[in-house]
């Protein structure tokens, strides 16, 4: 059990035990036996069980918005959709449900929570905006992309990826399908 690891396995411990055993289950014990390390190692890395989780939160928050970004670097905005809701597909759903949790008793992590859940939408809006050229047209689909996302991982039902992808290219294919046009101006 004497192996160090770096403080990005750490972070990635953490998240893989959220993603599994939920915000209840993040223990410094945990996260040092799925790294097969002494507390010791831990400690070498990070001052605090509070430093720790607070770098992890901090760590999670620029993982999103640098994949998001990456994203953002392709000039076809239906293209850059597309990746963004693949993107969406991919996360951690485990682990994002868990931090939201954590959020509901953590003000820190609620804030953080909220700029990441900003950030996404902001993306796909601008995006969607560039597709449809109408900002209520783009509010309603990043809106319900994030949404369909974020109740995916709130849902306490069975995971179903393909169930999450076909609701998906639904929603991809009203777009192309100009069925966002009937969106009244109002709210």
């Amino acid at each position: 059990m004497g192996a160090t690891g770096s403080r990005e396995l750490f972070f990635q411990a953490g998240f893989d035990v959220l993603a599994e055993s939920g915000y209840g289950g993040l223990k410094l014990a945990s996260v040092c036996n799925r790294l097969g390390v002494t507390s010791g190692s831990f400690y070498h890395h990070f001052a605090s069980w509070s430093e720790y989780t607070r770098q992890l939160v901090t760590d999670w928050r620029d993982r999103m918005t640098v994949r998001v970004e990456e994203v953002g670097d392709d000039p076809d905005p239906r293209r850059r959709l597309d990746r963004l809701i693949e993107g969406g597909l991919t996360l951690p759903h485990g682990a994002e449900a868990a931090i939201r949790v954590w959020g509901s008793i953590d003000p820190l992590v609620r804030d953080t929570q909220a700029a990441v859940d900003r950030h996404r939408f902001d993306a796909v809006f601008e995006s969607a905006l560039q597709v449809l050229g109408h900002r209520r047209q783009a509010e309603l689909f990043a809106s319900w992309s994030i949404y369909l996302l974020v109740g995916y991982e709130q849902a306490l039902l069975p995971r179903d990826p393909e169930g999450l992808e076909w609701l998906v290219t639904q929603l991809l294919e009203s777009l192309d399908a100009g069925r966002f046009a009937s969106v009244p101006d109002s709210d």
